[in-house]
């Protein structure tokens, strides 16, 4: 019986976030017969999806030193051979297939998973410069989530070579497409949602995310229409914070707080509307999500055109405009008729944002040798 392939995945830690949750959903849905995922996680605890991991057959291998080589490559030698190693982790990503050159891995993927890193220092700006020099080094194969993320990790030269392509998150959109009526009454009901109009947002409670703009367009809703309740799904470090400033604003009964959630479609359909203010996005995977629910769309100019369907779900406003501004285009979009899920579906089969297609694509990848070839001889028809 010939082995599995075996691929290794460098990621910070397996929480509930964008680009994990896209590992997982490929995982899932990958020939678990032919490939194996192992994952390298940068934390100490126990993860959101370590053991779904560990009962599909994968590994989950806890590491601490990021800046180790030695560590990164006793890994590779002890649990290989690996047939890849794929890294989602920014610029460790030079260290990371830099260990795996030295561990005789052949294919070395850096995955571009954003736009923006959160430092400015002197000593961040030079760790930058090295790690690209690293990373163009030791990769043999570029992926990006959209021209913007590529363009910040890898440089904007790099993005016409024929070892780089663009990725699109992907989603299993199924289960967004029918909405799940009684699960959304019982959810309604049971926060006391009732029949308000519910504007959400599901993202981590982080800088980036920016929900304190999303209580101050709350403000300005709820001066329109006292009937507007805002939903927010999902943790962080910042929700603590969030939480006192909708007490001091006078908004904690008009914010519905449901931490992390399995059932995202529930989310999803128990909206009106959806919100996404971002600073700054690789891609923003929870609105492929949002669009495959029907929902209208209203997101910052930080948000990649990539994400955008072309299904007439998505508007795009400024960060410089007012919330009351925001606040007037989300009542807009408010009860708006919703597309019916053959056009939402076909909406993704145009984009190329199936799963399938998606699989196909990684499958090509990790069978291709250093040389190049697979996946980068096809057309870049997406940045034109």
């Amino acid at each position: 019986m010939k082995e599995k392939l075996k691929i290794l995945h460098v990621v910070g830690a397996m929480n509930r976030a964008g680009t994990e949750t896209m590992l997982m959903n490929i995982y899932r849905n990958i020939d678990r017969t032919k490939v194996q995922f192992d994952f390298i996680s940068y934390s100490n605890y126990e993860s959101h999806y370590d053991k779904e991991i560990i009962s599909l057959g994968g590994r989950v291998i806890k590491l601490s030193r990021t800046s180790s080589i030695k560590e990164l490559y006793k890994v590779m030698k002890v649990n290989g051979p690996y047939q890849a190693i794929h890294s989602h982790t920014l610029f460790h990503c030079g260290i990371a297939n830099a260990a795996a050159l030295l561990a005789g891995v052949k294919i070395r993927v850096s995955h571009a998973h954003t736009t923006v890193d959160d430092s400015n220092s002197i000593i961040r700006k030079v760790y930058i410069k090295v790690m690209r020099v690293m990373i163009r080094s030791f990769s043999t194969h570029f992926l990006a989530c959209s021209k913007g993320a590529g363009n910040y990790l890898f440089g904007e030269k790099l993005i016409n070579n024929k070892r780089y392509a663009y990725f699109p998150n992907l989603i299993d959109y199924e289960p967004f497409l029918k909405e799940p009526r009684s699960k959304v009454a019982s959810f309604k009901l049971q926060e006391g949602l009732g029949n308000n109009i519910v504007v959400g947002h599901v993202g981590r409670f982080i800088e980036a995310k920016n929900q304190l703009f999303l209580l101050k367009t709350l403000n300005e809703l709820l001066i329109r229409n006292n009937n507007v309740r805002l939903l927010l799904v999902g943790d962080g470090d910042l929700k603590v914070e969030i939480q006192k400033q909708a007490e001091e604003m006078s908004l904690s009964d008009k914010i519905c707080f449901t931490g992390i959630r399995e059932d995202i479609p529930v989310m999803m359909h128990s909206m009106d509307a959806f919100v996404l203010p971002s600073h700054y996005e690789g891609l923003g995977l929870v609105l492929l999500e949002a669009q495959a629910a029907g929902l209208p769309c209203i997101v910052s100019e930080a948000i990649q055109p990539e994400a955008d369907l072309n299904i007439g779900k998505m508007t795009s406003l400024s960060l410089e405009q007012s919330p009351a501004e925001w606040a007037e285009e989300i009542l807009k979009a408010v009860g708006k008729q919703r597309l019916d899920s053959k056009q939402v579906e076909e909406g993704f089969k145009e984009n190329n944002y199936t799963m399938q297609a998606g699989i196909t694509r990684l499958s090509t990848l990790y069978k291709v040798d250093e040389t190049g070839g697979g996946i980068y001889e096809e057309s870049l028809n997406r940045f034109l």
